[in-house]
């Protein structure tokens, strides 16, 4: 088999949880290299990968050709544009960037050589979101006229990651969680009209947003993005209404809990959520009132790696274009001016 020889900018905490596991998986990838700048830990569950020191090592290491972009939001332009410039295919985190304009270049750039760029939106395929993508397309609650998506937590700390909360490009719950809450609505309803932002600290110890808030606009549609950390009782991260009924439905995947416990992505079980997070549907169907919770689909992150492949193999689509990455940040871009303007903010074609 011709494997997909691929390279980790880092193994910290993604490198081990999101992406090694599934390279080593699948069977089409071989896993070559990471970037380790200090501790040194890959060789202990992958003996036979090489452990780098720099990402120039690692980007200039021929064998590779396709190389994971896992590093802080604010180097993912820099190393993106150097591996593209090395001749490799390139899987970048969220976000993709900073800004549309970042995105754009290294669009031109791909094209210029001939390269593929995915960006990495695993929760497309968190069961949770599977769930309300079929509750959608099925037309269970008839026309969607309103939607509300939360992605919250509670703590009062700062997280270790320093990067995530020391203020400059990329720093903040907005670029960490909302590119996940973002891009779920683009699968479901496609480029809203407007957007009205409101993005803000509430713990007395931040230095950058913890709170965020968006309403996207669509002609019979509004959509809310929440998140937030100072928020200790779960409330559905799923609010759905239509012309028909309605859907709620928790954030309830447990991929990365499995994956923080070293469960293997190959077990039989993956991705089952448990019975108790069933989402509630209250609905009409066939003139009939329905009131009943509903299984939740499989969340399977294998899927995006597998899709990767035959990409990359066999010519078939992405699972995530560098353009649903460039469309992502370009509502960011329109957020943050809207926060900073205090109003709505109209979107043009992209």
């Amino acid at each position: 088999m011709n494997k997909i020889k691929t390279g980790l900018c880092s193994y910290g905490m993604s490198g081990k949880l999101f992406h090694a596991p599934f390279i080593q998986q699948h069977g089409g990838y071989e896993l070559v290299a990471a970037v380790e700048r200090s501790k040194k830990e890959i060789n202990e569950r992958y003996p036979s990968v090489i452990s780098y020191s720099t990402i120039d090592e690692l980007m200039a290491d021929e064998n590779i050709e396709l190389i994971i972009i896992n590093t802080p939001n604010y180097t993912h332009f820099d190393y993106s544009k150097k591996a593209l410039l090395a001749g490799k295919h390139i899987v970048v985190e969220k976000p993709f960037c900073n800004t549309a304009k970042e995105c754009d270049e290294l669009i031109a750039l791909a094209k210029e050589k001939n390269r593929m760029i995915s960006v990495y939106q695993n929760r497309r395929w968190d069961s949770d979101f599977r769930t309300i993508r079929k509750v959608v397309e099925e037309k269970l609650l008839g026309e969607v006229v309103e939607a509300e998506i939360h992605f919250d937590r509670y703590d009062e700390n700062l997280s270790y990651k320093l990067h995530k909360e020391t203020p400059g490009p990329g720093a903040g719950i907005f670029y960490d969680l909302g590119p996940h809450l973002i891009d779920q609505a683009l699968q479901l309803f496609g480029m809203p009209g407007a957007v009205f932002a409101d993005l803000t600290v509430l713990r007395p110890i931040s230095k950058v947003d913890d709170y965020m808030e968006l309403i996207l606009f669509y002609d019979r549609l509004r959509v809310r993005l929440k998140s937030g950390y100072l928020v200790k009782e779960p409330i559905p991260a799923y609010v759905f209404h239509g012309t028909k009924g309605s859907f709620l439905k928790s954030r309830g995947d447990i991929q990365e809990n499995s994956l923080k416990q070293y469960i293997s992505p190959g077990i039989p079980d993956w991705g089952l959520e448990p019975v108790e997070e069933q989402g509630l549907l209250h609905t009409s169907i066939n003139g009939e009132t329905v009131r009943k919770k509903i299984p939740t689909e499989r969340g399977d992150y294998k899927e995006y790696y597998r899709l990767l492949h035959e990409a990359l193999r066999n010519g078939a689509p992405l699972p995530v274009t560098a353009d649903d990455g460039r469309n992502v940040i370009y509502i960011i871009d329109k957020a943050f001016q809207s926060a900073h303007e205090k109003r709505i903010v109209e979107l043009r074609c992209v």
